[in-house]
């Protein structure tokens, strides 16, 4: 369980980024109060943390009813983690930062309605729950094969990174003053390298349970 837990939370992590997130919102909301970043880091992470709890807890029934197996799940999902890690790693990983032209950032700092636009686009989505955080959750929650005490430290993983994400939101601007853009390329690249490893065992492990290789 505690296995399951760590495994869980460490791709959690470096799939959303919550270093990286934290300080794309305090490069996009410079002339916003810290009771302005707040809501919409409490506001993002609380949408971000439905939407991937839903795709643990009810994404692979649904696929099942699609006629997609663990094993192609498994397959399917650690080539994309290892896309996004490989991204990474190259520090390549620039986000949908573009979708969000100057002008919106403008309006989003002098409009109270903007700010909730902002929270759910694109931090709630897809800043945290991206792809690859959506296809963790399936491919995570379905390894667990229905024992709900690991299915639960899955669960209990998310929440915990969900959590840290908030802090480092909360305290954005502090974040991005302190850790400085060396010192986030080098915290990228680990988590990069380690969940190319997390990717490349769920390939393995999705391609051992087809018994193509015996």
């Amino acid at each position: 369980m505690l296995e399951t837990f760590f495994t869980a939370f460490t791709t959690f992590f470096a799939v959303i980024g919550p270093i990286d997130t934290a300080v794309l919102l305090a490069s996009l909301t410079p002339n916003m109060t810290g009771a302005e970043r707040r809501a919409i880091a409490i506001k993002a992470v609380l949408i971000a943390t439905i939407i991937i709890l839903l795709f643990a807890l009810v994404g692979q029934p649904v696929l099942s009813q699609l006629g997609v197996s663990l094993a192609a799940l498994q397959t399917a999902g650690g080539i994309i983690l290892f896309m996004i890690a490989l991204e990474m790693t190259l520090a390549r990983r620039s986000g949908p930062v573009p979708a969000l032209s100057a002008k919106e950032s403008e309006e989003a700092e002098d409009k109270a309605e903007a700010h909730a636009e902002i929270a759910v686009f694109p931090f709630a989505t897809p800043l945290i729950a991206g792809p690859g955080a959506m296809t963790s959750a399936i491919v995570l929650a379905a390894g667990t094969q229905g024992d709900f005490q690991l299915l639960g430290a899955v669960i209990l993983a998310i929440l915990a990174v969900m959590a840290v994400t908030l802090m480092l939101l909360v305290v954005a601007q502090e974040v991005h003053q302190f850790i400085g853009v060396t010192a986030r390329k080098v915290i990228v690249r680990v988590f990069g390298v380690l969940l190319a490893a997390l990717a490349v065992q769920s390939i393995f492990n999705g391609l051992a349970a087809t018994h193509l290789f015996r």
